[in-house]
């Protein structure tokens, strides 16, 4: 049974293109550096976010987690928002793996205010506190919005006052792109290091680029290894990866668009609210507590439609469009809540 998918454009299938081009992958043992597909694809996804090099990674957690262990020394401290991916979704891991201690700004939109961020900011010699070794970022953000490059610019300038190094969570700025109508490359020259996924909105089954200096990757392709990440012949993967950045990543400004087609119908619906002004990406997130439905049932019904969704997270739902849902698939997906919750 075909089902209009909505639960994350993580559950995206690869192409036909992207399964051809698997098929016929080139492979090597890309531990030993010998897989030329690996190594297109490095190469390519650096100059695309003007880096000097590129580093092929299982998932974008494993790109985030690989970052502050390469960037940061165990005991010191890093600077991001309370509510972004690293702290809410990637189980701890900082504890775990880098060995560092996380000192959370709340965000407005994902935006950290500049002077909070100053405040933070822990360099001078004191036996009682750690000090700050990097400075997190994320666009587009969990909320769904994105961030305005002035901010990051703030961020980023603030960063180089004490000589410390800002990583970027761009798990999906390519959205992020589409959404400021920019090179991804204006972005990410706020940052000394980006991870982004090749899966998600670009359809690649696996994978995240993980993107800076050279210097900085040669580390971190040793803590790749050390991470239990040296996947030999990965150009199977790598081969979906390369068809991603050169024919999906131009495509999500209309997954943005059918976002917020569906965000405009389902707040005609009564009791549904929708920040219209928050839709930034392919994310539709809302609020139905008005209308007294369980989402864990909507789920279940929704379901038995054809439909899949997630239940509410901290009181909001959120639908993700996506390459495999379709402009013609929105008017039945509320008419289907409609017909539920009315």
């Amino acid at each position: 049974m075909w089902f209009i998918e909505l639960r994350s454009d993580t559950a995206t299938e690869p192409t036909q293109a992207m399964r051809d081009a698997m098929y016929k992958a080139e492979v090597g043992d890309d531990v030993y550096g010998d897989d030329p597909t690996v190594v297109e694809l490095e190469k390519y996804a650096a100059k695309l976010m003007g880096k000097e090099a590129a580093l092929f990674v299982p998932s974008g957690t494993f790109g985030n987690q690989l970052a502050l262990f390469t960037h940061c020394r165990r005991g010191t401290e890093v600077i991001l928002g309370e509510d972004s991916h690293i702290v809410v979704h990637e189980v701890g891991a900082p504890a775990v793996i880098a060995g560092v201690q996380l000192r959370t700004l709340k965000t407005k939109g994902g935006e950290m205010d500049i002077y909070e961020v100053r405040d933070a900011i822990r360099c001078k010699e004191d036996i009682h506190y750690p000090e700050t070794s990097l400075i997190c970022m994320e666009n587009a953000y969990s909320d769904g919005r994105v961030l305005s490059l002035k901010n990051m610019n703030e961020v980023f300038n603030e960063a180089k006052k004490y000589n410390l190094p800002v990583h970027l969570d761009g798990a999906r700025i390519f959205n992020a792109a589409a959404y400021l109508e920019v090179d991804v490359k204006d972005i990410t020259k706020y940052c000394d290091s980006v991870m982004f996924c090749l899966s998600k909105g670009l359809c690649a089954p696996v994978g995240s680029i993980l993107a800076g200096s050279k210097y900085f990757i040669q580390r971190a392709k040793k803590g790749r290894k050390l991470m239990g990440g040296g996947m030999r012949q990965a150009g199977f993967l790598a081969a979906a990866g390369i068809v991603a950045l050169k024919h999906m990543s131009g495509r999500l400004r209309e997954d943005y668009e059918n976002a917020l087609f569906l965000g405009k119908e389902l707040s005609k619906i009564p009791g549904i609210k929708v920040n219209l002004e928050d839709i930034h990406i392919n994310m539709v997130f809302f609020d139905m507590s008005e209308t007294g439905y369980d989402s864990s049932k909507l789920v279940e019904e929704f379901y038995k439609k054809g439909i899949k969704i997630n239940p509410e997270e901290n009181g909001k739902m959120r639908f993700v469009t996506n390459y495999w849902v379709s402009k013609e698939d929105i008017p039945y997906v509320v008419k289907t809540l409609k017909e539920i919750i009315l």
